[in-house]
């Protein structure tokens, strides 16, 4: 059974890529052609394609990939003319799974081949593109499992972190003695609690003790 290719590219695009996907039968075959990611969503009952080849130079927006992928089973690969990295690393991260650069001087034989392996459940990108979507996915995923929490913490300035150390430390003490320890003025204690109070989603020194002891700020460096 021969691939099954639709094309989602500008209609000047797509008559070339008509014509390679036909040079290349009987292994693939032409399911069908729209000049957009939105054509296709409206008549995806028309089609059943095994992969999908979408120029992302005729369709640039990487939201629009993001929704093809969400709602069609088939394989989407991507072309594209576009150097920037970031681009083709946001596509994949997606649900794209492969990029071909039409810059290449072998792009045409370069994407039938592409097309062959990611209908048969390969990624095609090159080793940096998969190192660098890896860190990406890794990133995401830390962030996913840290405590809501420690990304509030996370934004606090050091000196802003001192200054909760030594609140804690004593609660009682007034401002003014607070502000000496810090070696700055009341006012610029004033404006790190403003700070401190909006960035951890708290009112006042009593909530903030009770905080910085629940969350282990009570000591600064």
């Amino acid at each position: 059974m021969p691939i099954q290719v639709l094309l989602v590219a500008l209609p000047l695009v797509a008559w070339g890529l008509e014509r390679l996907v036909e040079s290349a039968q009987p292994k693939l075959a032409l399911a069908g052609s729209t000049a957009s990611v939105a054509q296709y969503l409206l008549s995806l009952h028309l089609y059943t394609p095994d992969v999908v080849v979408l120029d992302l130079d005729s369709e640039d927006c990487i939201e629009s990939l993001a929704e093809l992928h969400s709602r069609t089973k088939a394989r989407i690969l991507v072309v594209t003319g576009s150097s920037d990295e970031a681009l083709h690393d946001r596509a994949v991260l997606a649900g794209a799974r492969g990029v071909v650069d039409k810059r290449e001087s072998a792009s045409a034989s370069i994407l039938l081949k592409a097309i062959e392996k990611v209908h048969e459940g390969e990624l095609w990108i090159d080793r940096n593109a998969t190192s660098r979507i890896f860190l990406e996915l890794a990133r995401k995923k830390a962030d996913r499992d840290i405590d809501p929490e420690q990304h509030k913490i996370a934004r606090l300035t050091r000196r802003e972190q001192q200054t909760i150390a030594s609140l804690a430390s004593d609660p009682s003490a007034p401002g003014k003695l607070v502000a000496e320890k810090l070696h700055i003025s009341e006012h610029t204690l004033r404006n790190h609690l403003t700070s401190i109070y909006s960035k951890l989603g708290l009112t006042n020194r009593v909530d903030l003790y009770a905080y910085a002891h629940k969350h282990g700020l009570s000591t600064g460096d």
